[in-house]
C-alpha cells in the first residue's frame, strides 16, 4: 500500500468512496450523493487551502480509502483546530488502510503546526473508536441524539488528540 496526496485525477474514486458512504453507512449524516462537480469543489477548495487530501492505493494503483481534514469551525480562535475524516473502501476494510491514512493526517497535522485534531464519530462505530483510542485520541465528548439517518436518532463521540505542547497564542495574534 501507498500513501500519496491525492490529484483531480483521483476525484471520481473519492465520489464513488463518498457516496457508498453515504447509501451504506451512519459515517456521514445526510442521504444525498454527491456529483461529480460537488466532490471536485471540496476537492480543490481543500488543496487550494493548503489542506492535505490523502489516497491510499494498492500496488495496481487502486485508491483504497482517502482522509483529509480541514476547519472545525469558522471562527479564528479555532484556527489551531481541524477535524479530520478517514473513509475506506468495503474491499479494504480491516487492512490497515484506514490507520495508515489517520497517522499520515497526524503527521501532516504536527508538521503544518495544526494544535488539535478532532474526531467526529457515529457512537455505533465502535471500530472507528477503537482506531482512534490506539492512536492516542481520547473521547471528549458525547452528544446524544443530534443527528439522524436511517430512521433512527445518532449520537456523536467526539475524539480529540493534542498535537503538541505550544502556549496558547498572545491575545490578538494572527497565527
Amino acid at each position: 500500500m501507498l500513501l500519496r496526496p491525492a490529484t483531480a485525477d483521483d476525484v471520481p474514486a473519492l465520489l464513488d468512496i463518498h457516496n457508498d458512504a453515504v447509501r451504506r453507512l451512519a459515517a456521514i449524516w445526510t442521504d444525498k450523493q454527491e456529483t461529480l462537480a460537488e466532490r471536485q469543489a471540496w476537492f480543490h477548495g481543500r488543496t487550494g487551502a493548503g489542506l492535505p487530501v490523502i489516497v491510499a492505493v494498492d500496488t495496481a494503483g487502486t485508491i483504497l480509502g482517502y482522509g483529509s481534514y480541514g476547519p472545525f469551525r469558522a471562527k479564528e480562535g479555532y484556527r489551531l483546530t481541524m477535524e479530520h475524516s478517514v473513509y475506506v473502501t468495503d474491499a479494504a476494510q480491516g487492512q490497515g488502510v484506514g490507520k495508515a491514512l489517520l497517522q499520515r493526517l497526524i503527521d501532516e497535522a504536527k508538521a503544518s503546526g495544526v494544535h488539535v485534531l478532532v474526531g467526529a464519530i457515529d457512537a455505533e462505530n465502535a471500530t472507528s473508536i477503537a482506531l482512534h483510542a490506539r492512536l492516542g485520541f481520547e473521547t471528549t465528548g458525547r452528544l446524544p441524539q443530534v443527528g439522524f439517518k436511517f430512521g433512527r436518532w445518532l449520537d456523536l463521540v467526539l475524539m480529540t488528540l493534542i498535537l503538541d505542547a505550544a502556549p496558547a497564542p498572545a491575545a490578538g495574534t494572527a497565527v
